[in-house]
């Protein structure tokens, strides 16, 4: 595919090194079906003297390959036509784009919450020298168990409509879109969350989820569920030479600490784990100050850019 759209956005302040290369960048790469604006959950600490100061960091963050506003199904208007893509295919997507309108070879950081973190795990293993330091944040190295069945359910339900085939959006896929969405409603907030709502405030809730839902494009969904259902780079974490911070929520309903984030921890060379409590669960980083102080202290070693 040639010419292909690319939605980004950027801010903070480039710093150039002697080669005229920008030498502070971090990437931030957004979860499944996220865009561009997921990067405004560290908007909380990209003041004067935060964590993320944006006088000292120059952020980019784009949609990524598959996600509405880039190079996608729906955005082509392929639809089912569109070629499949795996994580790799993501990574390799970013980083030509980075090379191509910034120049960069070599970025500071990367940044990954959820898919994101499949993003800045897979470039972590297949460019070792891309980026000093990784924080990956309510994610795992591979998808498995009740995350796996999750994904096959996505797909049985979508493809379980006969017009998905066709390519053309009907009431029918528009209902199935919103089925299809509805599975992933359990696995956001955390379970004590979900139990400190009445039964009436639930209800309302799910059908919000479901009516938001079907926004998003159903093709857009499949691909997105495909590329991650057979994630898996478990055999490969020991290629990690970057830095990596690993960030999990104990009431993540996805990825839970003693499954994912400790032995990914352990199995990743250089890295330091932080656990957190939230009811927010797996939408922890939307209150990313809790850590501030952790993430500085990570950072320490890249303050001089």
């Amino acid at each position: 595919m040639e010419d292909v759209t690319v939605e980004y956005m950027t801010f903070g302040t480039p710093i150039y090194d002697e080669e005229g290369s920008i030498k502070n960048a971090i990437i931030y790469c957004h979860g499944s079906l996220g865009n561009y604006s997921s990067m405004k959950k560290i908007a909380p600490l990209v003041g004067k003297g935060d964590v993320f100061d944006e006088n000292k960091y120059f952020f980019i963050c784009l949609s990524a390959l598959g996600s509405p506003g880039s190079c996608s199904p729906s955005t082509t208007d392929l639809k089912n036509k569109f070629p499949k893509y795996s994580i790799k295919d993501v990574v390799n997507f970013q980083k030509k784009f980075l090379s191509e309108k910034f120049n960069i070879q070599h970025v500071l950081g990367m940044i990954g919450i959820s898919m994101g973190g499949f993003v800045c795990l897979t470039s972590a293993i297949e460019y070792p020298d891309f980026s000093d330091f990784l924080i990956c944040g309510v994610s795992s190295y591979k998808v498995a168990g009740h995350d796996f069945i999750l994904s096959r359910f996505v797909n049985e339900i979508i493809e379980s409509d006969p017009d998905y085939n066709n390519g053309e959006l009907t009431y029918s896929l528009i209902r199935t879109l919103r089925l299809a969405c509805l599975a992933e409603f359990n696995f956001g907030l955390s379970k004590q969350a979900l139990r400190s709502m009445s039964n009436v405030e639930l209800s309302a809730e799910f059908e919000n989820f479901g009516n938001e839902s079907i926004e998003t494009d159903i093709y857009d969904l499949k691909y997105c569920n495909e590329s991650c259902m057979y994630f898996d780079v478990e055999d490969d974490l020991d290629k990690i030479t970057s830095k990596a911070l690993i960030v999990a929520c104990n009431q993540d309903p996805h990825f839970s600490p003693s499954l994912d984030a400790i032995p990914m921890s352990k199995m990743i060379k250089n890295s330091e784990l932080v656990i957190v409590d939230s009811d927010l669960g797996h939408l922890f980083f939307n209150e990313i100050e809790k850590i501030s102080n952790e993430l500085k202290e990570f950072l320490e070693d890249f303050n001089d850019c």
